[in-house]
């Protein structure tokens, strides 16, 4: 049941929530949504607690309206209204906007980095494990564990990111809506979004000048779509659009992608025209003193080859995660004729190999095999095995019968001489050890006998529980990673390295007193018949280390 001391703002009735139809509430600090003919609310969620809030696309039959938390779960309300997809629409728009008035006043400023660290420790209980044994106990900083122990994590974490594709026509999918008021309302997705980022890098300059700063969000995709440049087929463009240098740096791209051309030099984009005669048999005007009579026709045929040029980039174009290394100001003409001229020079080959494969088929020319070919060739010893197959044996006549006993006879001397020629001189038929000599020395050798008092019958893993096994793997895990990077500093050959060493071997002495020796004590005092077994190990590990590190500091002592 709700409060009394909420309101409520807006009451939808027909809302579906994972196949049960209720009512959807909208409050002063809260959504919540109610099963019917139940007195009780089976979803609540905190206007604190929203992280954002999606709509179905345009076009789809479901009518929804999901809402996303910060923890990453979310919810789906189904709007069902009986009276029609308008009226479901109607609804939908109608929570949806409430909630864009009320969300920025609940919005909790999260840090993205910390949101994202939280979510790698909870997906992987290793690092956790991690961080909980070293950075609670302060045996080293939470910087240094980020940057150092949980590389591995956020490496493979940004390595798993896939880029989504351009769609050549994500700007036709976006289907503008009436609003009653003579105006046009555009539902933008973060897709959408994206691909107007990777097509149109102008437009994403200018949203990174002036968004948050200088203009929210859904105004400056306001001033976009009222801008000259999406309606490039305007004749006069307004002096104070934001979007006027965007278009003139298209322009400029388009310039270098037609001069740059195509690398295929079997193919001249510019000498794509009919040389066809006219009535004036070629003395009339060429092509250049001919003036278009339609420029929009023009502008428009522009548009659709630079959004085709654009999108290929796009799709085909890595974009560059290495950031620009700082140069000196000033030109270097050196290295720009050094790089026309590499360029100049690698074109020729390539245009000769080009003609190569148009010329030449590789499985009709033999000669052109034999001399192009780097494999290794075929040798055959025999080409009838390789043309036939095997070839069946002349000589498989069977053995007569002298052939046989021959055989026979050659076998009973061969056996009769390892009888009575063994290297072993021993009486015949007689046993090495008496029966009862080998019971008496199976019996000291089985757990009880003299031969076995150091021996336990149970090994370790059956002594210990799995609580305290499971805390000593965590120890482990955590020397294991303390003393990787211990060793990694070594040989000390720079200052970085060096001070690397001196902070891990501190980094072991604090782990050893917080948190290895707590758990010798505790195993000493719980398990003390296997307590010098669980930790000499790790003991000989860490000391070890230290020993190491006091050569070094020794040695560097005596070269002062």
């Amino acid at each position: 049941m709700t409060t009394s001391s909420e309101d409520v703002l807006m009451q939808v009735g027909q809302v579906r929530y994972k196949k049960g139809d209720g009512t959807l509430y909208v409050m002063n600090e809260r959504i919540a949504w109610m099963l019917d003919n139940r007195d009780t609310v089976s979803v609540s969620h905190k206007y604190a607690d929203i992280k954002l809030q999606k709509i179905s696309p345009e076009g789809k039959s479901k009518i929804q309206l999901q809402v996303v938390l910060h923890d990453g779960s979310s919810s789906i309300f189904h709007f069902v209204n009986r009276n029609g997809q308008e009226a479901q629409i109607k609804d939908r728009d109608d929570v949806k906007e409430l909630l864009q008035q009320l969300l920025p006043k609940f919005k909790r400023k999260v840090n993205k980095e910390l949101e994202e660290k939280n979510r790698m420790l909870q997906e992987n209980p290793v690092l956790l494990q991690l961080y909980r044994d070293l950075v609670i106990t302060q045996v080293i900083s939470s910087e240094e564990f980020w940057s150092q122990h949980a590389a591995e994590y956020t490496q493979a974490k940004k390595s798993q990111r896939q880029e989504i594709g351009v769609n050549s026509a994500f700007l036709a999918d976006i289907k503008p809506q009436t609003d009653g008021c003579n105006g046009l309302k555009y539902n933008l997705t973060v897709d959408i979004i994206e691909c107007i980022f990777k097509t149109y890098p102008a437009v994403k300059r200018k949203h990174q000048e002036n968004v948050p700063h200088k203009m929210s969000e859904s105004d400056f995709w306001t001033k976009f779509f009222q801008s000259h440049y999406f309606h490039r087929d305007r004749i006069n463009a307004g002096t104070k659009d934001l979007f006027t240098e965007c278009a003139k740096i298209d322009d400029q791209e388009l310039k270098k992608d037609i001069q740059s051309g195509i690398d295929d030099p079997l193919v001249d984009i510019t000498s794509f025209e009919d040389q066809t005669l006219d009535d004036n048999y070629g003395n009339g005007p060429s092509k250049s003193d001919k003036v278009s009579g339609n420029i929009v026709h023009q502008s428009m045929i522009k548009r659709f080859n630079q959004h085709s040029i654009m999108v290929l980039k796009a799709s085909t174009a890595k974009q560059s995660t290495q950031s620009i290394q700082p140069q000196l100001n000033g030109s270097t003409p050196s290295a720009s004729k050094t790089t026309t001229l590499s360029n100049q020079l690698d074109e020729r080959p390539k245009k000769k190999l080009r003609i190569q494969e148009k010329l030449i088929y590789d499985d009709l020319d033999t000669t052109h095999d034999i001399n192009t070919n780097n494999s290794a060739p075929l040798n055959l010893n025999h080409i009838d095995r390789y043309l036939h197959g095997p070839v069946p044996g002349y000589g498989n006549t069977e053995p007569t019968s002298e052939e046989l006993l021959m055989t026979l006879n050659q076998l009973r001397k061969e056996v009769s001489g390892w009888l009575a020629g063994n290297s072993i001189p021993r009486q015949l038929a007689t046993s090495l050890v008496s029966p009862a000599a080998a019971v008496s020395a199976l019996g000291e050798l089985t757990p009880g006998g003299s031969l076995m008092k150091g021996f336990r019958e149970e090994s370790l893993g059956q002594l210990i529980p799995k609580d305290l096994e499971r805390e000593l793997r965590n120890v482990y895990v955590c020397t294991c990673e303390l003393l990787r990077h211990f060793w990694r500093s070594f040989p000390p050959t720079t200052p970085q390295l060096e001070e690397k060493a001196i902070r891990m071997h501190e980094a072991l002495h604090r782990f050893h007193s917080a948190k290895l020796k707590p758990f010798e004590d505790r195993v000493q005092r719980d398990f003390s018949a296997v307590s010098q077994h669980l930790t000499s190990h790790l003991n000989q590990l860490l000391n070890t280390a230290y020993r190491k590190f006091a050569v070094w500091q020794q040695r560097k002592m005596q070269m002062r």
